[in-house]
């Protein structure tokens, strides 16, 4: 019978061992590689998602995990009839610079880090991408208030059921 034999050192890996291609651990470079398992908050400006945003700072400063806030705008469209422009999007630093006074509003995140990620297209894919992207530990996210998407879906809804990290609804 053979036995499985230990590694040389305790917990060290045996170099006997052949690395197979394609299950070496993901290393992150440049940007984000401060950003080890994040907490990963969707935020849109509404109530919800602002109790979500202290929420998700709560939790991040407890775990002692960087804080990522998605922002997500559906993407730009015209009226069909009056051609009017509906949905542009504004400046980066704008949008960036209104999150970040919003964070500040809902808690002190003096020792949380923060960043801030701007996506165009649809919320809950855009919100789910960007937490497998960032191995997220956790992606918060508000509660919808219309009785409409009780009946037809919401992004939450969809998000339990297709995010690959637990998934946090706040009220």
């Amino acid at each position: 019978m053979d036995q499985a034999e230990s590694s040389p050192l305790g917990g060290q890996p045996d170099p006997r061992r052949r690395r197979v291609p394609g299950n070496e651990p993901v290393r992150r470079s440049g940007a984000d590689a401060g950003l080890d398992h994040p907490v990963v908050v969707g935020y849109d400006g509404s109530p919800s998602s602002r109790n979500a945003l202290a929420y998700a700072a709560g939790v991040s400063r407890r775990l002692s995990r960087p804080l990522v806030i998605v922002h997500v705008t559906p993407g730009v469209y015209c009226e069909p009839l009056t051609g009017q422009v509906i949905g542009a999007p504004r400046a980066r630093a704008e949008t960036e610079n209104w999150i970040r006074s919003e964070l500040a509003e809902v808690c002190d995140c003096q020792d949380v880090n923060v960043r801030v990620i701007m996506r165009n297209g649809n919320a809950a894919r855009e919100l789910a991408t960007a937490a497998e992207e960032l191995s997220a530990d956790a992606l918060v996210i508000g509660a919808p208030r219309q009785r409409w998407h009780h009946v037809a879906g919401s992004v939450p809804g969809w998000l339990a059921r297709h995010a690959r990290c637990p998934v946090i609804v706040v009220p």
